[in-house]
Parts: structure tokens; sequence; C-alpha cells
């Protein structure tokens, strides 16, 4: 992929902030597997497992994390 799409990692809310580590993981997920029909293919495997639910559940929340470190924890000084 060679469009250019995360500018910063700055967000004005944690909303956003959280909005933007989903689209990470997102996006991660479509980097490591670009086959859009393969990745139709496993959702149902995914999509009904707890275990893989709560997997995707810390992709998310460790994206956040950066995220947050990254907007210093929406402090204001």
């Amino acid at each position: 992929m060679t469009d250019v799409w995360l500018q910063s990692l700055i967000t004005a809310t944690p909303q956003e902030g959280f909005e933007l580590a989903i689209t990470l993981s997102r996006r991660g997920v479509k980097y490591t597997q670009p086959d859009t029909e393969v990745l139709k293919k496993l959702r149902p495997e995914y999509a009904n497992s707890a275990g893989e639910l709560t997997a995707a559940s810390h992709v998310i929340a460790v994206n956040f994390q950066t995220v947050a470190v990254a907007n210093n924890y929406w402090r204001k000084s």
C-alpha cells in the first residue's frame, strides 16, 4: 500500500484517539492480509470466537495506549 493516510497520532480527544486505534488495528490486518476474499472467508471463524475477539480487543488496546502516550494522555498543561 502506497497511500499516505496516517499524518499524525495526535487527536483532539480520547474518543478520537480510540477511533484512531481501531483504524490502526484494522489497517494492520489489511496490510497483513491484503486479499479481501480471504478476509471475508476467515471472518466467520474469528467473529464467533471469544478468544479471537479478545485478541482483537487486545490489539486495539495496545494501539490506544500508543495513541494516548503520543497525546500525553490528553492532559492540559
